[in-house]
């Protein structure tokens, strides 16, 4: 298949596509007579794997990893399994930074009372650090 026809199935744009091969996590595809790149149900599937795993938030080294592992499948799967614990370690700590901050924001928007932007208790809490909740 065409770039475009990759695109399509995969819902990637099309420059993505080549900056996934320009680092490695795409093989080069095959040309054909007119020299237009050819795509194989290999590229499609390779490319679901790492769309889906972007859309997870696996950075781009830990898509490499994971890749190198499913291209040798005798290997130990232990390297697998310590990328995504490490990973959703990073999304456990995030959502909790996220609840934090969603805290804090309920404190300083239940302070508001209306009125004058001078008196704002939002802007006030704002600008007073020692009152968060994180410091």
């Amino acid at each position: 298949m065409k770039i475009g026809q990759l695109s399509r199935a995969t819902g990637t744009h099309i420059e993505t596509i080549r900056y996934y091969e320009r680092i490695g996590l795409l093989p080069e595809p095959g040309r054909t007579a007119a020299n237009y790149r050819s795509y194989s149900d290999a590229h499609r599937a390779r490319l679901r794997f790492v769309r889906h795993s972007r859309e997870l938030g696996f950075t781009i080294e830990e898509i490499r990893s994971l890749l190198d592992l499913s291209d040798h499948p005798a290997r130990d799967c232990g390297e697998a399994d310590r990328i995504a614990s490490i990973h959703l370690e990073q999304v456990e700590a995030k959502i909790a930074q996220l609840e934090a901050l969603r805290d804090e924001l309920r404190r300083i928007v239940g302070r508001c009372r209306g009125g004058q932007a001078g008196d704002c208790r939002v802007i006030e809490a704002l600008g007073d650090h020692g009152q968060c909740a994180g410091h």
